[in-house]
C-alpha cells in the first residue's frame, strides 16, 4: 500500500506538471482526489491493515493528499496567471494608431425635403397632425364629398381590404378627423404615405407621400390660400419663382385650382424639365367645400377655409433634378450618398 501511495504521488506530480489548461487540471483532480479517485480507493482499503500499520499508512496517505492538493493549487495559479497574461497581450490597444472614423448615416432626400416643408409651415403657425394609413371608406371618400357612385372614385385605383376598409388614397382623411376633434381656428399640415394601384414606372408608384394642408377660421378667403402658397414656394424654390393658379375641380373644395410654378431650371423659357412650357405643376388646392365643413360639425355660414395637397416625391424630384421616382425606393447607396 505504501508503494501504491508513492506511485500515485509520482504519477500525479508528472501529470499536473504537464497540464495545459484548467479543464485538464479539473480532470486530474477528480482522477486522484474524487470520490472514486485513486487515492480515495487506497484509503478505503486501510480497514484491512493491522492496528500497527494503520497510523503509518494513514500518515503517508495524508502527506500524498496534501502534496496533490498543493500541486493542484500551484498549477491552477500558474495557469490562471498565464491565461490573464495572454488575454492582456491579445487585447492590448496601440494608442498610437489612428482611430477609425465611424460611418455616419445620412437623411434620405425625401426626409430632407419633408423636414424643410415642415419648417416652412411651422414658421407660418401650422401644427403637424397624423392619421392612420388604413382608413374607412367614409373618411377616405364619403366625408370628402365623394359618395359611393361618384365617378372620381374610379380614378383613385384604391386598395380595398374589404368593402369598407382600405389603404388611404390621399392624406385628406386627416383633415376630416382633425375637424371632427378640433374646433376652429385650425391650421395644420398632415404628411404621410398614401397608396394607389399604379404600375411602377419613372413617375408612378403604388406607395408615395403627400403633405395635406388645412386652414379653417372666420373670414378665410382665396387670397389667404394664395399668400400662404406664395410664401411656401418662395422659401422652397427662391423669391424669383412665380406662381400660376389654374381652375380645376376637386370634390372636397370649391372653387378649386391647380398650382404651377415657373420652371426653376429655365426661369420660364422652356426646357426638358418643364417640357418646353415654362411652368411645372406642383400641387392642388381650393376652398373647403361647405358640405365637407357641415359634415364635420362646422357651420359654413360662420367659418371658411382652404386646403392643399403637395406631392412629396414630385417636390423632391423638382428640387434635385431627379427624373426617376423609383430611385427613392431602391436603396441604391450610390444614389443616396449624393445627398
Amino acid at each position: 500500500m505504501k508503494e501504491q501511495l508513492n506511485a500515485i504521488q509520482s504519477a500525479a506530480a508528472t501529470a499536473l506538471s504537464t497540464a495545459k489548461d484548467l479543464a485538464e487540471l479539473e480532470t486530474l483532480r477528480v482522477k486522484y482526489l474524487g470520490k472514486k479517485g485513486e487515492l480515495t480507493a487506497v484509503m478505503k482499503g486501510m480497514g484491512k491493515l493491522s492496528p500497527e500499520e494503520r497510523p503509518i499508512i494513514g500518515q503517508i496517505a495524508n502527506e500524498v493528499r496534501n502534496f496533490i492538493e498543493s500541486a493542484l493549487e500551484d498549477k491552477k495559479t500558474a495557469l490562471e496567471t498565464a491565461a490573464a497574461a495572454e488575454k492582456i497581450a491579445n487585447e492590448t490597444i496601440d494608442v498610437t494608431m489612428p482611430g477609425k472614423r465611424p460611418c455616419m448615416g445620412k437623411k434620405h432626400p425625401l426626409t430632407i425635403v419633408l423636414d424643410d416643408l415642415k419648417d416652412i409651415f411651422i414658421g407660418m403657425g401650422f401644427s403637424i397632425v397624423e392619421g392612420p394609413d388604413v382608413e374607412t371608406d367614409y373618411y377616405n371618400f364619403e366625408a370628402l364629398n365623394l359618395p359611393k357612385d361618384h365617378p372620381a372614385r374610379d380614378t383613385q385605383d384604391t386598395f380595398y381590404i374589404d368593402k369598407n376598409i382600405l389603404l388611404r388614397t390621399q392624406t385628406s382623411p386627416v383633415q376630416i378627423r382633425t375637424m371632427e376633434k378640433q374646433k376652429p381656428p385650425i391650421r395644420v399640415i398632415a404628411p404621410g404615405r398614401v397608396y394607389r394601384s399604379d404600375a411602377v414606372d419613372a413617375t408612378h408608384s403604388p406607395v408615395f407621400h403627400q403633405i395635406e394642408g388645412l386652414v379653417i377660421d372666420k373670414g378665410i378667403t382665396m387670397a389667404d390660400l394664395k399668400g400662404t402658397l406664395e410664401i411656401f414656394v418662395h422659401k422652397l424654390y427662391g423669391n424669383d419663382t412665380r406662381l400660376r393658379f389654374r381652375p380645376h375641380h376637386f370634390p372636397f373644395t370649391e372653387p378649386s385650382a391647380e398650382v404651377d410654378i415657373s420652371c426653376f431650371n429655365c426661369g420660364g423659357k422652356g426646357c426638358r424639365i418643364c417640357k418646353g412650357e415654362g411652368w411645372i405643376e406642383i400641387l392642388g388646392c381650393g376652398m373647403v367645400h361647405p358640405k365637407v365643413l357641415r359634415g364635420c360639425g362646422i357651420a359654413p355660414e360662420e367659418y371658411s377655409g382652404f386646403a392643399f395637397g403637395i406631392g412629396l416625391e414630385r417636390t423632391t424630384m423638382f428640387r434635385y433634378d431627379i427624373d426617376d421616382l423609383r430611385l427613392f425606393f431602391e436603396n441604391d447607396i450610390r444614389f443616396l450618398e449624393q445627398f
